[in-house]
């Protein structure tokens, strides 16, 4: 029986995350509905309320010319930890959209990367901006950039 309130992508990641090839088909599924985020080649390492952990493979594909991942390509990942923990955060009948981005690229990423977007729980209620915490770190646990997203979230709009 499904949770009261539970939200679609966790609802599929929980059915999906035990599973052999699970997250990799759930990060799949994410990226067909937000193809943009296919870019990065992503994969969810853990999803649940409050937390999202996503990482990506150091490849030429999101490389720079010195040899790094490009800083834009890790501002796609945190947009996607941050996205993602907005979904399985809210209850249902509550909406979101980003407002804004405020992002500090600490070091260079020489190794894969890891994000991890932390929401602090709280009551849904009302319309307002919700900062969203998300941590980069290289292989070595080293944090190589720190972002704030800001949402917007709003109840939706009621069904006629």
């Amino acid at each position: 029986m499904d949770e009261p309130g539970i939200r679609g992508p966790l609802k599929i990641y929980r059915r999906l995350e035990g599973m052999p090839l699970g997250r990799w088909l759930f990060t799949r599924l994410i990226c067909l509905r937000a193809p943009y985020f296919g870019s990065i080649s992503p994969m969810f390492r853990h999803l649940e309320p409050g937390r999202a952990v996503v990482s990506m493979r150091k490849r030429r594909k999101v490389g720079n010319h010195i040899g790094t991942i490009h800083a834009l390509a890790m501002g796609n990942l945190c947009e996607l930890a941050a996205g993602l923990v907005m979904e399985a955060s809210l209850p249902k009948g509550m909406r979101w959209i980003p407002r804004g981005m405020e992002i500090a690229y600490l070091a260079r990423a020489e190794t894969d990367v890891t994000a991890t977007a932390t929401l602090e729980h709280r009551r849904w209620s009302k319309a307002e901006d919700i900062p969203v915490d998300v941590r980069v770190e290289d292989s070595d646990g080293r944090e190589v950039v720190r972002a704030t997203i800001t949402m917007y979230v709003s109840p939706g709009r009621r069904q006629a």
